[in-house]
């Protein structure tokens, strides 16, 4: 008998042994359904019984858009934002030392209109730009966008309207693709459905929502003010902030209808630095808040972030070790599972991608986005993507290899139906 022979009952269990915690978590991840529906049904009862919100109020608002090296997207961001159907405003544009003509763009768009605002700094990173525009705004809520981001016209109402009580102490808008000119990017499109979407419509519901994306965020001048600034020393600055805001007591929710759209990765190279950018900016804060994870004082928030390190950290990790234990089983001529149980597991996991797939398209009102449905069979491929730039990230962090931001190079791409944006391609 052989070596690799004689390993094979190892493999065996190791196989087991790394696919049972994954085939178990999958399993809970499955509440996503009955919580989304449950958080659109109680959406549905607020606006029968015309629940009071802040948009009730009629607060100032102090948008910051910071940017480095924004020219190619600045305008079309800045254009969204002026035809917004809320007109109590100010916009705060943070010029983070870019090298490109980006301030000068911002200075042009000030100088027609008096609710703009110009400010510059030295680069010192997206979070030292979003204190300084918090440090010169004078709204009563301060919403946080970024450059290359498209509001709709009742994007900043739809914020306010998630604000429900006073202890709601931040809102997270829903972020989509802008730029559906590429393979890559549609199928962001129709997975982000289920990975946002209903995902972060559950989360709410057990108020647990862990990030208001920086993309599209919301709070309340006064939270700010309790729990200090963004964070200047992480790539995960937006995250850092929504674990203090759990950490004092207050809710974060997500408005679903607060649409705005933004660029997402077109090559496999920008979405590989984005998605290790995210993982690391996970871990850093995990490395802040250590304190939070699984703490019943932080009540089911605890509880959820152990939750979360499992299945976000431990998971891609043991998810890379079945596949290669797989492969290695595979070469030996050995299946640990029959013909059939396989064939039943796959026929299983596409009905559940599916039900999961039209519940949230369905939520969302998104059915044109069915014709991205051939995406499906690259969502296992994405997985495995995904779980990789977690043990990257993770030995980027062992290894204390300096973060860096990453930005996108953005292209300009527009393929959606938003007011007054400027198109360098469309589909």
């Amino acid at each position: 008998m052989s070596w690799f022979e004689s390993a094979i009952p190892g493999a065996e269990f190791l196989l087991l042994l790394m696919g049972l915690p994954i085939l178990v978590f999958g399993l809970v991840k499955l509440l996503v359904l009955p919580l989304s529906v449950g958080f659109e049904l109680q959406a549905l009862r607020r606006r029968h019984r015309e629940t009071p919100t802040l948009l009730d109020e009629w607060p100032s608002v102090s948008i910051i858009v910071p940017a480095f090296n924004e020219a190619t997207v600045i305008e079309n961001c800045v254009r969204s934002i002026q035809l917004t159907r809320y007109d109590r405003y100010e916009v705060m544009l943070v010029d983070d030392g870019s090298t490109d003509n980006t301030l000068e763009l911002m200075h042009a768009l000030a100088a027609s209109d008096p609710r703009i605002t110009v400010l510059t700094q030295t680069n010192a990173g997206k979070g030292a730009a979003l204190n300084l525009g918090i440090r010169k705004a004078t709204g009563d809520v301060l919403m946080f966008v970024d450059a290359d981001g498209i509001f709709c016209r009742n994007t900043v109402k739809r914020m306010l309207q998630a604000f429900t009580d006073r202890r709601t102490g931040a809102v997270c808008g829903d972020d989509r693709p802008v730029n559906l000119n590429r393979i890559q990017t549609r199928m962001l499109a129709f997975i982000s459905h289920v990975g946002t979407g209903m995902v972060r419509r559950a989360l709410t519901m057990i108020r647990c929502l862990p990030i208001v994306s920086g993309n599209i965020g919301a709070f309340p001048r006064h939270v700010l003010e309790e729990i200090g600034p963004f964070r200047e020393d992480t790539v995960g600055e937006d995250l850092e902030l929504t674990w203090r805001v759990h950490k004092a007591g207050y809710r974060v929710v997500f408005a679903p209808k607060a649409l705005v759209y933004a660029e997402s990765p077109s090559t496999i190279r920008a979405l590989w630095r984005q998605r290790v950018r995210w993982a690391r900016g996970l871990l850093q804060t995990m490395g802040v808040h250590k304190g939070m994870i699984g703490n019943p004082r932080h009540g089911l928030f605890g509880a959820y972030l152990l939750f979360n390190t499992i299945t976000m950290v431990i998971l891609p990790v043991l998810q890379i070790g079945v596949l290669l234990d797989l492969a290695f089983l595979v070469a030996l001529d050995r299946s640990p599972l029959g013909a059939d149980v396989w064939a039943v597991l796959g026929w299983v996991g596409l009905f559940l991608t599916v039900l999961l797939t039209v519940f949230a398209l369905a939520m969302n009102g998104a059915w044109k986005d069915l014709r991205h449905a051939w995406a499906l069979p690259l969502i296992p491929l994405y997985s495995v993507f995904t779980a990789l730039t977690m043990v990257a990230a993770l030995v980027l962090e062992l290894r204390r290899k300096e973060a860096h931001w990453n930005k996108l190079t953005r292209t300009g791409v527009v393929s959606v139906a938003a007011p007054a944006v400027r198109a360098e391609a469309s589909v």
